[in-house]
């Protein structure tokens, strides 16, 4: 089977004709498997959902119980059929309960990454390589100069600046689901011990990584901190809120934002600590990640295709950019949601009270 046979690139998404279902489709369809969470690949309105339970819970709790007509959980390694493809489910390490999605029929074997991260992280399942004939992955830091520092040594800048300025709130913007958590792990795991305070945008999802034996400790609301307690405490916030009415309850914070970008856009934005900490893969993960899948073909979805199309010609192998348009922005919040009580449910574009902003990829400065 040709490989375009098995899946092929519309303007809807990625699409499966033998199967007849979509991968992280940007318009309401019939049927969806989706790789992940974030607003840019999971999306509500779908007649049948498939994604891992951790997806399926995080859509839920963004967008409501009903926010696709049916739902199927799928574990990781369990192979699936749809309409004769085969379907299995791998951890991609974007952010909890993402997933690569491998399609296989009749001796061909396509990966859609969606997301992915080698390297350690708590608070997401660890990448795997997934051999394959076509590789599709993205290439938000598809370009040399993202080699990203280790996320420890970028942690240690917080602690660092905590203990020369123990009189000032630290303010770190972070996306709300998937980079919050993180920071959080980073901090206990550099002894960090004080409760972090964060954003009533942020509870919920942070809440249910708790609930899934993600270690963050104590974790309060911005809100509730007496101004006693906001002196050398580190509060997370969405990056909008960083500069909106909320943040004015801080005295003289130090602001950071932890974000891949920070290697080219800390300066722009006037950011005081910049934390280079992303949870996509860089120049060096992709072209490791790439070929440990021993792929003859590339696919390449959003981002920096042409570096990366142009690298993987140099290591003999076909490549093509896909020019995917609606992906690569689930980290671009651009305003917070207020920091009110929280809703039942959150719409999937709009910030509702206390509720998760839609996330930007990492797009955001």
């Amino acid at each position: 089977m040709r490989p375009e046979e098995l899946l092929h690139s519309t303007p809807q998404g990625l699409y499966s004709p033998a199967g007849d279902f979509f991968i992280d489709p940007t318009r309401p369809v019939a049927r969806a498997l989706i790789t992940h969470g974030h607003s840019d690949h999971a999306r509500a309105g779908h007649g049948a959902v498939m994604a891992t339970r951790r997806t399926l819970d995080i859509m839920a709790i963004r967008y409501g119980e009903g926010f696709a007509g049916t739902t199927q959980a799928a574990a990781y390694g369990e192979r699936l059929e749809v309409n004769g493809v085969g379907i299995t489910f791998h951890p991609a390490g974007h952010i909890l309960g993402s997933a690569q999605i491998a399609l296989d029929r009749q001796g061909c074997t396509i990966v859609a990454s969606g997301d992915y991260k080698p390297g350690a992280d708590p608070t997401a399942e660890p990448f795997e390589p997934v051999p394959c004939h076509v590789f599709i992955s993205e290439a938000t830091f598809g370009l040399p100069v993202f080699r990203h520092p280790d996320p420890a040594q970028e942690t240690a800048k917080l602690t660092a600046s905590l203990a020369l300025f123990p009189e000032r709130a630290h303010l770190v913007g972070a996306y709300a689901l998937g980079k919050a958590q993180r920071v959080m792990a980073l901090l206990r795991a550099a002894g960090h011990e004080r409760p972090i305070l964060i954003h009533g945008a942020m509870e919920r999802l942070t809440d249910y990584y708790r609930s899934e034996g993600i270690a963050l400790g104590a974790v309060h609301l911005a809100r509730d901190a007496a101004p006693a307690e906001l002196a050398g405490a580190v509060v997370i916030c969405p990056p909008g809120a960083m500069t909106d009415l909320w943040s004015r309850r801080f005295p003289d914070p130090v602001t950071a934002f932890a974000s891949g970008w920070m290697r080219i856009r800390a300066r722009q934005n006037g950011v005081e600590l910049p934390l280079i900490i992303s949870d996509h893969a860089d120049w060096d993960d992709l072209q490791a990640s790439i070929l440990a899948t021993g792929c003859e073909e590339l696919w390449v979805t959003h981002g920096q295709e042409d570096a990366l199309v142009h690298w993987a010609g140099l290591a003999g192998l076909r490549a093509r950019p896909l020019h995917m348009v609606g992906y690569g922005e689930e980290e671009a919040e651009t305003t917070a949601a207020p920091d009110t009580a929280a809703p039942d449910t959150a719409a999937p574009d709009t910030a509702a009270p206390d509720t998760p902003a839609p996330e930007s990829p990492e797009t955001q400065p």
